[in-house]
C-alpha cells in the first residue's frame, strides 16, 4: 500500500494591503549569495503603481499579466519577512518557500475541482494515471474552506488505491479569489461553457461558488510547486484526455519542439441520468450536432518549453506549438454541473443532442459503462411522387384578401387549406364557411382562449390533431399576407419541387412589399398593384429575412412553428436536407432554432415568400385596429409601418402569375354566393376604413403614414444601419430623410429599446 503522504493539502492565503491584495508571495535562495529571490502576485484590477518597494527590497521585474500586477524583486535578507509601500504605507510580507521538489520529474495533471464528489475526481485520477501515465495531481478546490473535510477525507482513502501516483496536493483558498465581473480574458474561469442563448443560467449568489478567477494563479503554481515536473496537463476534472494512439500528452508535450502540446475539448453529454443516481463519465454518450465550439487547454513540459513562457488558463504565453502538436479530450458536462437524475435538459437543449457510437465505446472500454441509451426512431422514406401540399394558416378580418391569396396557391399547385380564425366581424367567418361547404377549404374557430395561447400558436397545437396535417405531404405555416412566389419553371410548385427533387425542407425568405406610394383601399389584386420591394440583400431589420419553411411531413420534428417546424428528433438529424429559396443547403446550425436567413443563408433564386404586410395606407389601419395574431401585446404603428414598408425598388416578379391568378381567381367567383360574400367582406372593410378615419387619432395616424416624410424613409431602409430600425421614423433626422436615395451614405443611431 502507498504511503499516506501521498495526499497532501494546502491553503492560499491572501492578504489585503490597502489598496491592493496580495494573492501570493514566495522567496527562493538567489543563486550565488546569502539573499533571496522574491516573486509577488496581486489581484487583477490592483494598480501597480501603488505597490513599491520597502527596506532590503529592490525591484527587478515589475509585469502586468492581463490587469494583475506581477512583481520580481531581490532581497539581501536570508529569511524572515520583507517590506512592501502601498501607496506610502508600509506592509511586512511572509513570502512562503517554493516546494518544487514535491513534483519534481511527475507527470502532472493540473485541474479546477467544481464540486464533484471525491469518487468522481478518484475516477479522474485512476484514469489518466491508467491511460496517461500521470504520476501527480495538483487540484484546486472551490468549496469553501472548513466545508470540505469529508471530500477531503473521503479522497485520500480514494488515492491509496490508486496505482502509479506519487503526489496529490489539494488546494483550497481561505478568501474568495473569483472576479466574476471581469471579462474572460482577464478571467477566463468565469467563462461559461455553453454559447449563445442556449446556456444556462446557473443561479450562484454565493460568492465562494465562483471559480478561482485570478489570471496570475497559473504562474503562482508553476513557481510554488510545478517548476520541476516533467509535464504539466491543464484540464479540469470533469475532462478526460482522448487516448489516441499517438503517446501520452506528457511524453508528446516532452518531444514538441516548444515544449507544449494544445488540449482540444468536445462537449459530451448523457442523454439521461437514471434515476436516484448521480451522473458518471460512462453516462455521456452524445454530443451537440450543432455546436462546434472546441474549449482549449494545454500540456506543457516546464523544461523545454523554458522560463520565458507564461502559464495562462487556456495557453501557454509564448510558447508555439507546432500543428500536429495537439491533442483532445472530452468535457463531461453533467459532471461539470453536478446534476443528477433526468436534468439534462437543464444544461442542454436535448434537441440538439444525437449518440456517438466513439463516446459509447469509450464508456464500454474504460468504465464498464451501461448508459441510458437515446429512444430509437424510426427512418420514413419519402414519396418522391407524393408532392400535395397543405397550408395551415390564422385570421381574423382578412375577408376581402381571402379570393385572391386562395386562388393564387391553388393555381401554383397547393390542395389543401386549414383555416383558423378568431373574433372576425367583416364577414370573414361567413366566406371561409362557404368556401368550406364548396369543398375548397377547411374553417376551423381558433380555440386560444382555452388554452390560454397566443391565437396562432393555439392553432399550431389544434392543426397537428387534424387527419389534413397528419396525411399531408408537405406542409407550411403561413399567412394570407405571404405568396409563394417561384421564379423556376412555370411557376408552380411542381416546378420547385423539380428543381430540388432530394429537399425535403425549404426555406421561404420573405421580401418585403410596401405599399408603393399607395394609400387608398381598391378592392384589386396586392400581387399586381403593389410592386416595389426591399432588395434581395435586405439584413435589416432583422425582421426583413424572416423565412417560412415549407416541409415534407416526414415526422422529424414533433409538432408544426409558425416559421419552421419544431422539436427535432435528434436522432433522426441525419435525414433532414434543408435548402434555401436558392436550393443551397442550410448548415447544421439552422437546424434546431433558425426563423430567419443571414448573409450565408438567404437565397431567391427558385423561390421567394413575397410579404405584403402593410398593403395600402387605409388598410393598414384596420391590420392595426385588428391586433396580431403572434405579438398579441405589441402595437402595429408607426414603427412597424417603417420597418415593414419598403419602396426601395420595383419588382414585378409575381406578375407572370397573373394569367393564372386571373383564371382561377374568376372561377370561384363565378360562384354568385362566393361573389356575394366576397363582395360583402369588401364592403365590411370599406366601412371600418371610414369609421376609423373618422376618429381623431386614426384620422392623424393616417396623415402620418401617408406623409411624404413616410414615403420618402420607405425609399431609403438600405441606408440604414440596424439601430434605426429599433429607434423608429423620429430616430432619422430630417437632413437624412432629404438625401437622395442613390447616394451613398449610411446612417445608424445608439441602440435603443426595442419598438413594436
Amino acid at each position: 500500500m502507498p504511503s499516506r503522504k501521498i495526499f497532501q493539502r494546502a491553503c492560499l492565503r491572501s492578504q489585503p494591503l490597502g489598496a491592493v491584495t496580495l494573492l501570493g508571495a514566495l522567496a527562493e535562495p538567489a543563486p550565488g549569495g546569502p539573499g533571496r529571490k522574491l516573486h509577488f502576485y496581486f489581484r487583477a484590477g490592483d494598480a501597480p503603481e501603488a505597490i513599491t518597494p520597502g527596506k532590503h527590497v529592490t525591484l527587478t521585474d515589475r509585469r502586468s499579466l492581463g490587469d494583475a500586477p506581477w512583481l520580481r524583486a531581490e532581497t539581501d535578507l536570508p529569511e524572515g519577512t520583507v517590506r512592501l509601500r502601498i501607496e506610502g504605507k508600509r506592509h511586512e510580507i511572509a513570502p512562503d518557500t517554493p516546494e518544487t521538489e514535491a513534483f519534481a520529474g511527475l507527470n502532472v495533471g493540473l485541474a479546477l475541482r467544481n464540486g464533484e464528489s471525491a469518487a468522481s475526481v478518484a475516477e479522474w485520477l485512476r484514469f489518466h494515471a491508467r491511460s496517461q501515465g500521470m504520476t501527480g495531481a495538483l487540484i484546486l478546490s472551490r468549496a469553501r474552506p472548513g466545508t470540505d473535510e469529508p471530500f477531503a477525507e473521503a479522497l485520500e482513502r480514494a488515492v491509496e488505491a490508486i496505482p502509479g501516483l506519487a503526489r496529490v496536493l489539494l488546494v483550497e483558498a481561505d478568501t474568495p479569489l473569483g472576479r466574476p465581473d471581469l471579462p474572460d480574458e482577464a478571467h477566463p474561469f468565469n467563462a461559461p461553457d455553453a454559447p449563445g442563448k442556449d446556456r444556462m443560467e446557473l443561479p450562484d449568489p454565493d460568492p465562494w461558488a465562483s471559480p478561482f478567477g485570478e489570471v496570475l494563479l497559473y504562474e503562482y503554481f508553476r513557481t510554488r510547486w510545478l517548476e520541476r515536473a516533467r509535464a504539466v496537463m491543464n484540464i479540469e476534472v470533469h475532462d478526460l484526455i482522448v487516448p489516441d494512439g499517438r503517446g501520452t500528452v506528457f511524453d508528446r508535450a516532452c518531444d514538441a519542439a516548444s515544449g507544449c502540446l494544445v488540449l482540444v475539448g468536445e462537449q459530451v453529454y448523457p442523454w439521461r441520468i437514471r434515476d436516484g443516481m448521480n451522473a458518471v463519465f460512462g453516462d455521456h454518450i452524445c454530443r451537440q450536432f450543432d455546436n462546434n465550439a472546441r474549449r482549449r487547454r494545454w500540456c506543457v513540459a516546464p523544461a523545454k518549453a523554458g522560463a520565458e513562457t507564461v502559464w495562462r488558463y487556456v495557453r501557454i504565453g509564448g510558447a508555439e506549438p507546432g500543428r500536429g502538436d495537439w491533442a483532445g479530450f472530452f468535457r463531461f458536462m453533467a459532471l461539470r454541473h453536478g446534476r443528477d437524475e433526468d436534468s439534462v435538459s437543464r444544461i442542454v437543449p436535448k434537441t440538439s443532442l444525437i449518440e456517438d457510437e466513439g463516446l459509447i465505446a469509450f464508456g464500454r472500454d474504460f468504465f464498464e459503462a451501461n448508459p441510458v441509451r437515446a429512444p430509437e426512431e424510426e427512418v420514413v422514406k419519402a414519396d418522391p411522387a407524393a408532392r400535395s401540399v397543405t397550408i395551415v394558416t390564422t385570421m381574423k378580418n382578412e375577408g376581402p384578401f381571402i379570393l385572391e391569396w386562395l386562388a393564387f396557391h391553388r393555381a401554383i399547385g397547393v390542395e389543401n387549406f386549414l383555416i383558423y380564425t378568431n373574433d372576425c366581424t367583416d364577414g370573414t367567418d361567413t366566406l371561409l364557411d362557404l368556401l368550406q361547404q364548396k369543398g375548397l377549404v377547411q374553417h376551423r374557430d381558433n380555440p386560444f382562449r382555452e388554452t390560454g395561447l397566443k391565437p396562432q400558436h393555439a392553432a399550431l397545437q389544434a392543426a397537428d390533431g387534424e387527419k389534413m396535417v397528419q396525411q399531408a405531404d408537405w406542409l407550411i405555416c403561413m399567412d394570407v399576407d405571404e405568396f409563394i412566389t417561384i421564379h423556376t419553371g412555370d411557376g408552380t410548385l411542381a416546378a420547385l419541387f423539380d428543381a430540388v427533387p432530394d429537399a425535403n425542407m425549404i426555406s421561404l425568405t420573405w421580401r418585403l412589399y410596401g405599399n408603393a406610394d399607395i394609400h387608398e383601399y381598391r378592392d384589386g389584386f396586392i400581387t399586381e398593384a403593389f410592386t416595389r420591394c426591399a432588395p434581395e440583400f435586405a439584413n435589416k431589420p432583422h425582421q426583413a429575412w424572416g423565412f417560412k419553411t415549407l416541409y415534407r411531413n416526414l415526422g422529424i420534428f414533433k409538432k408544426m412553428g409558425v416559421h419552421r417546424p419544431k422539436g427535432l428528433k435528434p436522432q433522426r438529424v441525419g435525414e433532414i436536407n434543408w435548402v434555401n429559396g436558392s436550393g443551397r443547403n442550410l448548415p447544421q446550425g439552422a437546424y434546431r432554432n433558425a426563423w430567419r436567413s443571414t448573409t450565408d443563408t438567404y437565397g431567391y433564386d427558385l423561390v421567394s415568400l413575397n410579404h405584403y404586410a402593410v398593403r395600402s395606407a387605409e388598410s393598414f389601419l384596420v391590420k392595426r385596429d385588428r391586433g396580431r395574431v403572434n405579438h398579441v401585446d405589441r402595437d402595429q404603428g408607426l414603427a412597424y409601418w417603417f420597418r415593414m414598408n419598403n419602396n426601395w425598388e420595383e419588382n414585378r416578379a409575381a406578375h407572370r402569375l397573373l394569367p393564372l391568378l386571373r383564371a382561377e381567381y374568376d372561377r370561384l367567383l363565378a360562384d354568385p354566393d362566393i361573389r356575394a360574400a366576397h363582395e360583402h367582406c369588401v364592403a365590411m372593410h370599406r366601412a371600418k376604413i371610414d369609421e376609423l378615419k373618422a376618429t381623431e387619432n386614426y384620422a392623424a395616424f393616417y396623415a402620418e403614414l401617408t406623409s411624404p416624410r413616410m414615403e420618402k424613409l420607405s425609399r431609403l431602409h438600405p441606408h440604414f444601419g440596424a439601430n434605426v430600425f429599433l429607434g423608429g421614423p423620429e430616430a432619422v433626422p430630417d437632413e437624412i430623410v432629404e438625401k437622395d436615395p442613390h447616394e451613398d451614405f449610411f446612417f445608424t443611431v445608439e441602440k435603443t429599446e426595442t419598438v413594436h
